[in-house]
């Protein structure tokens, strides 16, 4: 668990902020490094308040917003102004606010077929990280939920794992509520430089468990492991609750 990093907060504000501000540091760092931050965020309803503290001071000046580039970890097919819609949720709660150039956004394209999604959308990462040496899209940061199942994206237990390097893209039906997803595949998520897993409530204690005291559960969120990179579970008390003492954990 060398690479593995476990953080528990108090509440789930305490959780948000931690995350706006490992958000905001690795933006800093990445761009003094490299000239350009490039994220992937996820939908749900754990994100929503960091998000929103994202919008706010001190972040909504300290964060290099004209050098940063947002993309998504998945979506559902929805129209954007659907209340389900990961990218209509992310506009109402910081795109609207925060000072970012409007082509430094990549919402996943959602108003056509779900094969033609996966094509437009595999597209749009080719041109991005075209200038990479790796061959797969490297990300700066990749912030991830989980849900009560075990899933992770819209990768969801029962299903094979795509293996193929060149499918970065893949569409997939299931989840609440069960509509065509398209969601970024295990090979771009483990070939992040940091993935950011946030993780509230006490409904999540129980799969937070498995996830980190078993690494041999057949679920999708125990292949999260980049080779390269390393991960941070972010969790409030209610949802570190069930884990044993033997786990390595940072208090804040």
């Amino acid at each position: 668990m060398d690479k593995i990093k476990i953080i528990i907060t108090s509440d789930a504000s305490q959780l948000a902020a931690k995350g706006a501000q490992i958000f905001c540091k690795t933006a800093k760092e990445t761009i003094a490094l490299q000239g350009r931050f490039a994220v992937a965020v996820s939908g749900g309803s754990t994100p929503r308040a960091m998000h929103r503290l994202m919008s706010q001071e001190p972040y909504l000046s300290d964060i290099p917003w004209q050098k940063t580039h947002i993309f998504w970890v998945d979506e559902r097919m929805v129209a954007f102004d659907h209340p389900d819609s990961n990218f209509g949720t992310a506009k109402k709660d910081f795109l609207n606010i925060i000072p970012i150039p409007s082509d430094q956004v990549y919402p996943i394209p959602v108003m056509t077929r779900p094969e033609e999604g996966t094509a437009l959308y595999q597209a749009k990462l080719k041109t991005f990280f075209h200038d990479m040496s790796s061959d797969n899209p490297v990300f700066d940061l990749i912030l991830l939920g989980i849900g009560k199942d075990g899933h992770v994206a819209s990768l969801f237990p029962g299903r094979p794992q795509i293996k193929e390097a060149n499918r970065w893209v893949l569409n997939v039906k299931g989840g609440q509520p069960n509509v065509f997803r398209l969601t970024l595949n295990y090979t771009v998520l483990n070939n992040a430089r940091q993935i950011l897993f946030l993780v509230s409530g006490s409904g999540k204690a129980a799969i937070v468990k498995t996830l980190l005291e078993n690494s041999q559960a057949q679920l999708p969120a125990v292949k999260i492991r980049p080779p390269n990179g390393r991960v941070i579970w972010l969790l409030d008390q209610a949802a570190a609750s069930l884990l044993s003492r033997k786990i390595a954990i940072y208090n804040l």
